[in-house]
C-alpha cells in the first residue's frame, strides 16, 4: 500500500513502485507451524497463488519499465540537448566578389557573304581554321564574268582609238578644210571686185554679177562649216567630249564588269578564325545571306550579365578572375571594361564586358564561362559564413550564436557581403560559435550540445 506522502499526493513515490514490485513476489509464511499430517502446497499452488497476487499489479509495473527505458534512451537529448555543429568566427583578410557567368566573345564579328549572285566553285577552308587577311575562303564561277570583262576592255578600248583619231585624224583634216575654204573665199571675192568694176564699165551684164556673188556667199558658208568642225574635233570640242564621254562610259563598264569578277573571289577581310561555315560547293548564293562567320584577331572579352542589385559595387577597371567551364581548375586575370548604361527588364540585369590581356589558348569564341570581380577588399575582418546569418537582406540581421550549452540570438551588423563569407562589423568576435543551416530547428534559448566544424581554407575570393 502507499504510504501518507503517496496518499496525499494522489502518487506513488519511488519506494512505493518498488515495493509494488517486490512484495508481490514474496511468499506468504505463516507464523504457525503446520500441523502434523497436514499436505504442504505443492510448485503448482504456489504458482497459481503467486500469479493471483501479481497480476493486478502487472500495468504499473510494465508502465515504470516503459518510462525507465525512455529515460534511458533519451535521457542525453532531453536533459542535455541535441548535437549540432557549430561554425568559427574567424579574422582573416577578406574579398568581397560578384559571381556572375557568361561567353568568350571577340569585340566584333564579321559575317562574310557574296555581293553577287552566283555559284559556287571551290570551298578552300574548313570551319575552327585560322586565317589571314586576304585569303580565298570562297570562289564563285566566273567565266561569264571574265568575258563580260574582255568585252568591256574592248570596249575601253575602242572609245580610246576614237579620241585618238579625233586628236590625229580629224582635227588636222578639219584644219587643211578650213584653209581650202579661206583661200575659195578669198578668190570669189576678187572675182567678185572684178566682176563689179566690169559691170559698172558695161562690159558684163547683172547675171554674171550675180553669179559671182553667189559663189562669195558659197565659199563664206563652207568657211563657216570647216570652221565648225574644226572647233568640234579640237580640244573642248563637241566631238571631243562625245568621245571622251564614251571612252569614260566604256571604263565604268570595266570597271563594272572587273568589280563582278573580283566579287567570285571572296577573301578574308582581316586575320582570325572561322567560327562558322553554311556554304558548300555548287550552292547558289546570294546578296545578303551569311556564308561564314570570322572572329578577327584581337582583344578577346568576356560577356556576362550581372544581377541588377549588385550594380552600385561595380566600378571599370576592377579586377577578376575568370575560367571556363570546359576547364575550371584553370583560372585566368580579366578586367572589368564596359557597363551597359541599360537594364535587361525582363531579367533584371545588366551586361558587363571584361577584357582578357592574355587569353589561354584553349580558350575557344561562345565558350561559357564563370567570372568572379573583386569589388572590395578588407585587410584583418571579422568573417562569418553567409548562411549562418539570418535576414540578412532585412534591416536587423543576427545569428545564433552559441553561449556555453545554449543558443543565444545575437543582432550583428554586417560589412562586405559576398556568396560564401559575410564581413560582420559589429556583435561578434573571432572564435565565436555559430549555428548554420544544419541547426534549423533549434530555438533562441534551447539548450543544445555544439561541436566546432574547422573553417575553410580562404579562398581567392569568398
Amino acid at each position: 500500500m502507499p504510504n501518507r506522502c503517496c496518499a496525499a499526493r494522489r502518487a506513488w513515490c519511488f519506494g512505493c513502485a518498488r515495493r509494488a514490485l517486490v512484495l508481490p513476489w514474496r511468499f506468504p509464511v505463516s507464523a504457525s507451524k503446520p500441523e502434523p499430517g497436514a499436505r504442504s502446497p505443492g510448485p503448482a499452488a504456489l504458482a497459481a497463488r503467486l500469479w493471483a497476487s501479481a497480476k493486478p499489479r502487472l500495468p504499473v509495473a510494465f508502465a515504470l519499465a516503459a518510462v525507465l527505458g525512455a529515460a534511458v534512451w533519451l535521457g542525453p537529448r532531453s536533459v542535455l540537448g541535441p548535437r549540432v555543429e557549430a561554425s568559427v568566427v574567424v579574422r582573416r583578410d577578406f574579398v568581397q566578389s560578384v559571381v556572375a557567368s557568361g561567353h568568350v566573345e571577340a569585340p566584333h564579328r564579321v559575317s562574310i557573304g557574296s555581293q553577287v549572285t552566283g555559284t559556287v566553285r571551290r570551298v578552300p577552308v574548313a570551319e575552327g581554321q585560322a586565317v589571314r587577311a586576304g585569303q580565298v575562303l570562297i570562289e564563285l564561277e566566273s567565266a561569264e564574268w571574265a568575258a563580260a570583262l574582255a568585252q568591256a576592255d574592248a570596249a575601253v578600248a575602242q572609245a580610246r582609238a576614237r579620241l585618238r583619231q579625233l586628236r590625229e585624224v580629224q582635227a588636222p583634216v578639219a584644219a587643211q578644210t578650213v584653209r581650202q575654204a579661206q583661200v575659195n573665199l578669198d578668190n570669189a571675192r576678187a572675182q567678185l571686185r572684178r566682176n563689179t568694176d566690169l559691170f559698172n564699165q558695161g562690159f558684163v551684164g547683172q547675171a554674171a554679177l550675180d553669179e559671182v556673188r553667189k559663189t562669195v556667199a558659197l565659199a563664206e558658208s563652207q568657211l563657216r562649216a570647216s570652221q565648225s568642225q574644226l572647233d568640234s574635233a579640237l580640244a573642248g570640242g563637241s566631238d571631243q567630249a562625245v568621245a571622251a564621254t564614251a571612252l569614260e562610259q566604256a571604263a565604268a563598264g570595266a570597271a563594272l564588269a572587273r568589280s563582278r569578277l573580283v566579287y567570285a573571289t571572296i577573301a578574308a577581310p582581316a586575320d582570325g578564325t572561322l567560327i562558322d561555315r553554311a556554304v558548300e560547293p555548287g550552292d547558289v548564293v546570294q546578296p545578303g545571306k551569311a556564308l561564314m562567320v570570322l572572329s578577327p584577331v584581337g582583344k578577346t572579352q568576356l560577356v556576362v550579365l550581372i544581377d541588377e542589385k549588385n550594380l552600385r559595387q561595380l566600378a571599370l577597371g576592377q579586377e577578376a578572375l575568370a575560367s571556363a567551364d570546359a576547364y575550371p581548375d584553370r583560372r585566368f586575370a580579366a578586367a572589368l571594361a564596359y557597363i551597359n548604361p541599360g537594364v535587361d527588364v525582363q531579367r533584371g540585369s545588366v551586361e558587363v564586358k571584361l577584357d582578357v590581356p592574355e587569353p589561354p589558348a584553349y580558350l575557344r569564341q561562345d565558350m561559357t564561362v564563370s567570372v568572379d570581380i573583386q569589388v572590395a577588399r578588407r585587410a584583418q575582418a571579422v568573417v562569418v559564413a553567409s548562411d549562418a546569418v539570418h535576414d540578412a537582406d532585412r534591416t536587423a540581421p543576427w545569428v545564433l550564436k552559441v553561449d556555453g550549452r545554449h543558443a543565444r540570438r545575437q543582432p550583428v551588423r554586417l560589412g562586405l557581403r559576398g556568396a560564401v563569407a559575410t564581413e560582420v562589423l559589429e556583435g561578434l568576435d573571432a572564435g565565436d560559435l555559430l549555428l548554420g543551416p544544419r541547426a534549423a530547428g533549434v530555438r533562441d534559448g534551447q539548450r543544445i550540445r555544439a561541436f566546432a566544424v574547422p573553417p575553410e581554407p580562404p579562398a581567392g575570393a569568398p
